[in-house]
């Protein structure tokens, strides 16, 4: 039988961002990608909430012995799903963790400006509506090794998915929510599954720092990956290196 790997997306992407891994795995595995922007476009934005609605999906398709992979906010999503249901094993990558250590230095980071104002009510909706493809090249930009690392075809693609008031609103509510998700983080946990903790070489951060933040949180088990020339959009810039570090 396959190995399953259950693909969640950041923002602003959805799971097209994938599509580089997935050609690389072949045959070696069944690659299912769920799309945040529908399964979550009725839930508070909460990770709490999302793990549900993505818990929902695969006990609906019946996957078994899964590897949850999780990228930016959807790495966030993983947190709180390994946190509440039995999973075999799961991958977080390129993002930090709602009231996981270190959480409270990276919001206090002036480069990351985008969580407080992204977590306002409306503002970034009327801000950004109409203008999604330019708001989004920035983060594509300044967060890649290189422009092009981001393709032009994906970039069109994902700035189509949030076009609509609805699904730009869903991606906002992700960062609204990040106060539920770090007082229901510090709740004490104990966790037996297995967790890959990946960043990318050009992203900066000391991922020992984030490693020993989900350790301290109750993940028993924390291992560490560095993609090789990938910013933060390590599905989209190296897809093959991301698969080399996921598959063991």
């Amino acid at each position: 039988m396959q190995p399953v790997y259950a693909l969640l997306h950041g923002w602003p992407e959805t799971p097209a961002c994938w599509r580089g891994v997935i050609r690389e795995v072949a045959d070696e595995a069944r690659m299912v990608a769920l799309d945040l922007l529908e399964i979550g476009a009725n839930t508070d934005g909460s990770k709490a909430a999302l793990a549900e609605a993505v818990h929902a999906v695969v006990e609906d398709l019946g996957l078994h012995d899964v590897t949850l992979v999780g990228h930016d906010c959807g790495g966030m999503v993983a947190y709180a799903y390994l946190r509440r249901y039995e999973l075999r094993r799961a991958v977080i990558m390129n993002t930090v963790i709602p009231g996981v250590a270190p959480w409270e230095e990276v919001r206090r980071n002036p480069y990351i400006w985008h969580f407080g104002l992204h977590a306002v009510p409306r503002l970034p909706e009327l801000l950004v509506r109409g203008r999604e493809r330019e708001y989004f090249d920035y983060f594509y930009d300044v967060l890649s090794p290189a422009p092009e690392a981001v393709p032009e075809e994906a970039r069109a693609q994902y700035a189509a998915a949030y076009a609509s008031d609805a699904a730009l609103k869903t991606g906002f509510d992700w960062y609204r929510a990040f106060p539920a998700d770090a007082a229901a983080n510090a709740e004490p946990a104990d966790v037996t599954t297995p967790l890959l903790y990946v960043r990318g070489e050009r992203e900066g951060g000391d991922i020992a720092a984030y490693a020993a933040g989900l350790r301290a949180s109750g993940v028993r088990d924390v291992t560490t990956a560095v993609i090789p020339g990938a910013g933060h959009f390590a599905p989209d810039q190296c897809p093959r290196e991301v698969w080399d570090a996921i598959r063991p």
